[in-house]
């Protein structure tokens, strides 16, 4: 399951959860809409071991502001409330989940 960000649950979100994948991305954007249905399958498959969260960056722009997201879709991967990874572009899933691996 998909935890949908806000300004208000975001800073809980990631510091109460030992692994976050957080998704940001746009409604409008073409590359977004093709990622969001692998980070949804990823959800699925890692639901009980990561959390993981979309970020509209245009219902959040602090948020994005905060992280330097330049370019979407982004994914940033937190481990005990700390960013410690990112990829950036529709990148396939196996990168994705390699990376979720390393940190569990």
């Amino acid at each position: 399951m998909e935890i949908i960000a806000t300004n208000e649950n975001f800073s809980g979100v990631i510091l109460g959860n030992h692994v976050v994948l957080v998704d940001f991305w746009a409604t409008w954007c073409g590359p977004c809409r093709v990622l969001g249905p692998t980070v949804a399958k990823v959800a699925e498959e890692y639901d009980g071991k990561i959390t993981v969260v979309k970020c509209d960056v245009d219902e959040c722009e602090d948020i994005a502001m905060k992280y330097g997201i330049r370019n979407i879709p982004t994914l940033i991967f937190f481990k005990d409330g700390v960013a410690v990874d990112k990829l950036v572009g529709n990148v396939p899933k196996g990168e994705i989940t390699s990376r979720i691996d390393s940190l569990l």
